[in-house]
């Protein structure tokens, strides 16, 4: 019993993540064979729909010049691009700065609820039909705003999902670097998922949707981003994923606010897994099904405690007397989180070693999953969170 259970944790982390990948690269392959590539559609000038740039702030006094600027330099037509930020709760100079841009819209309440519910407001308050949202702190591509009308002419389309790209200030970042390599993974696994099917989700950094498709969320609604993406999806549209209309950021300033931002996504993952868990019944949609299941919800919930879990089961079956591969593996073990261990005294001595520290980073990741566990059942109630610094 203890060998099954030990093969299949194995085969949980393998398959989550490296497995999935490569196989949905076989799957999108032959794909490709029966029905060929999209070709980009083209949309006419006199064409292009009108739409909201929607920005959730609190309290960016910081960002506020840099973001109206960025957004000005959109490559979109003026009378057609509206600006509107939601700033509930700030109480800095937010919107004492947002007040002299003659162009730019501003939805404010005193009372601070979290972002959800000024989403929820926002998208309830604007008026054209196609709304992109982003963050204060980041710097937009010149042609999204195109590239999200061109995906958003296919009536398929009820969300697009651009590409985040994290910046370092300086060279040898510890926690930018290694988000960085977190979201090239993840960006790579989002274009197979949006070939094969639809992307399983879209990130708050740039996120452009149909407003009639968009449901109120609850306000305590952790990844606000995640859920409206998916339940536009659980209505049979797609989303969209697009390289071409991409977001960039700084990193996290260090690994303990990384550690803040994980632990906040890995509460909000085990929340939309309650709040989903039909979207991953086969019978519905046995794609999305597949997609979702192997995507999110294994590396948000099960594939952690197996990586864990190996250890002891390891342990029990070297001193039983298992056999020689058991060592082997166990020595393996042993190796990789001294990797781990040795990438992080290493990056943070201001030095780099990549193979050590993405061994380091996929551990950081994984801890943090339990962490998240225990941040959702302490601030499950509550859709607010403290703001990360970023470098």
């Amino acid at each position: 019993m203890l060998e099954i259970i030990f093969w299949i944790c194995i085969a949980l982390v393998i398959y989550t993540y490296v497995g999935y990948g490569v196989l949905l690269y076989f799957l999108v392959r032959i794909k490709r064979l029966f029905v060929g590539q999209s070709t980009p559609a083209t949309v006419d000038e006199e064409k292009l729909p009108e739409v909201t740039f929607l920005v959730c702030a609190y309290n960016e006094q910081d960002t506020v010049e840099m973001k109206i600027k960025n957004s000005r330099e959109l490559d979109y037509p003026k009378n057609k691009l509206h600006l509107v930020w939601v700033t509930d709760g700030s109480n800095d100079k937010t919107n004492e700065l947002l007040a002299q841009y003659d162009d730019v819209e501003v939805m404010f309440e005193p009372q601070r609820r979290g972002k959800t519910a000024a989403l929820n407001r926002g998208l309830a308050l604007v008026k054209t039909s196609i709304v992109i949202m982003t963050d204060a702190n980041t710097f937009v591509n010149s042609g999204a705003v195109r590239e999200v009308a061109r995906l958003m002419s296919d009536p398929k389309v009820g969300c697009v999902a651009g590409e985040k790209r994290v910046l370092a200030k300086t060279e040898g970042e510890i926690a930018a670097e290694g988000e960085g390599l977190y979201w090239k993974y993840e960006s790579a696994l989002k274009r197979l998922d949006s070939e094969l099917y639809s992307a399983m989700g879209a990130a708050g950094e740039f996120c452009a949707v149909r407003k009639e498709l968009c449901k109120p969320m609850p306000d305590n609604t952790l990844l606000d981003d995640f859920i409206m993406s998916m339940l536009i999806v659980k209505q049979g549209y797609k989303i969209a994923y697009t390289s071409d209309a991409y977001a960039m950021e700084f990193g996290s300033a260090s690994l303990e606010e990384e550690a803040k931002r994980k632990r906040r996504i890995a509460a909000g993952g085990l929340q939309s897994i309650w709040w989903l868990k039909d979207m991953m019944l086969p019978w519905n949609n046995a794609v999305v099904a597949f997609q979702l299941v192997s995507h999110r919800f294994l590396r948000w919930s099960i594939t952690p405690v197996a990586l864990m879990a190996l250890i002891p089961l390891n342990v029990a079956l070297v001193f039983t007397n298992g056999g020689t591969l058991y060592t082997i593996i166990w020595c393996l073990q042993i190796l990789f989180y001294a990797a781990a261990y040795l990438g992080y005294i290493i990056a943070a001595k201001g030095k780099k070693n990549k193979m050590l520290y993405i061994a380091y980073y996929f551990l950081f990741m994984n801890i943090n999953v339990f962490r998240g566990m225990a941040y959702l059942m302490r601030n499950g109630n509550s859709g607010a969170w403290e703001k990360v610094k970023r470098s």
